[in-house]
């Protein structure tokens, strides 16, 4: 661990030597400030919100489902037969694998559909700051959300201005 964080300083070093090296000036950006406060990042975010209690709906609903077997089972164990109180039992421990893998299901779900908002809107992000960073004789960009980034001066943060720019070309799309 310590040498991919050793390896990380080093190459965020040498970009910054480079970038500098460039007779410019560096511009600094937050990439998950821009996803969290962009109008497209909100809307995106809105989308997995819904999708996250969609899913929750449905778990509570697989839970009120196990626990009404659970105590049915436990209620009818003294009048069952031991043959019939473990085929109840298989069945409740099928539902509850089933539970389960709906659980990881959703989650995976979920972290897929996050992937995929963000191989949206960053590719999106990145265009507009390389058009800012074009226009404002910027030598480089960076992400200061990544780590290997020791400081910057808050005076070159561009954030904001991407943003700006960027709801500017999400509400001309719609």
């Amino acid at each position: 661990m310590k040498k991919v964080i050793s390896f990380l300083v080093v190459v965020s070093f040498i970009f910054v030597g480079v970038c500098s090296a460039g007779a410019g000036k560096i511009g600094f950006i937050n990439i998950k400030n821009i996803i969290a406060t962009s109008d497209a990042g909100k809307a995106a975010t809105l989308d997995l919100k819904k999708f996250v209690e969609k899913k929750k709906v449905q778990i509570q609903e697989k839970e009120g489902v196990l626990e009404k077997m659970k105590t049915d089972l436990e209620k009818q164990r003294p009048v069952l037969t031991e043959s019939a109180y473990k085929e109840k039992e298989l069945a409740y421990q099928k539902a509850y694998r089933d539970y389960k893998r709906f659980i990881e299901d959703a989650n995976e779900e979920m972290r897929s559909r996050d992937q995929k908002l963000s191989q949206k809107l960053i590719p999106e992000v990145f265009k507009i700051a390389n058009s800012i960073g074009k226009k404002g004789g910027y030598a480089c960009i960076m992400d200061v959300s990544t780590n290997g980034l020791v400081f910057y001066s808050p005076a070159n943060n561009i954030t904001t201005e991407v943003i700006k720019q960027y709801n500017r070309e999400y509400k001309s799309k719609k």
